[in-house]
């Protein structure tokens, strides 16, 4: 599996990258263009990612903002619902706008910070990105 981790914060980069690393190559990133550029390469070289982890709050692009420029993307190529990339939006906001306009666009969960990895398991396992054991 292919992971993309779009994180401004080191310390949780770095805690989401060593957990997600057990289930698949991570790649990570530190802002919004940076996430879209990684994405654009990987459907490129023909090796998309299978999920991506974006932080709601970033520096340059916000997630939301990448959230819909890749969706879009994927609406032009016409890249059917159950082929479209997994996508869980990170956010230590309490402001629950910016988590249900993320779902308004596509995204399929959600994880708030600090980062409940139990919680980030079953979240996992319902979007079928990991199996269960």
């Amino acid at each position: 599996m292919k992971i993309l981790i779009a994180e401004d914060d080191m310390i949780s980069r770095k805690f989401l990258f060593t957990f997600l690393s057990q289930y698949g190559e991570c790649d990570v990133v530190v802002d919004g263009m940076e996430a879209l550029d990684a994405y654009l390469i990987a459907i490129k070289e023909k090796e998309p990612y299978d999920v991506i982890c974006l932080d709601i709050m970033m520096p340059k692009v916000d997630g939301v903002k990448v959230l819909k420029a890749i969706r879009d993307f994927e609406k032009q190529r016409g890249v059917m619902n159950d082929e479209k990339i997994k996508i869980i939006m990170i956010t230590a906001l309490a402001d629950t706008e910016y988590v249900h306009r993320a779902f308004e666009i596509g995204c399929e969960a959600y994880a708030a910070k600090p980062i409940d990895t139990d919680k980030l398991i079953e979240v996992m396992k319902k979007l079928d990105i990991i199996k269960n054991v």
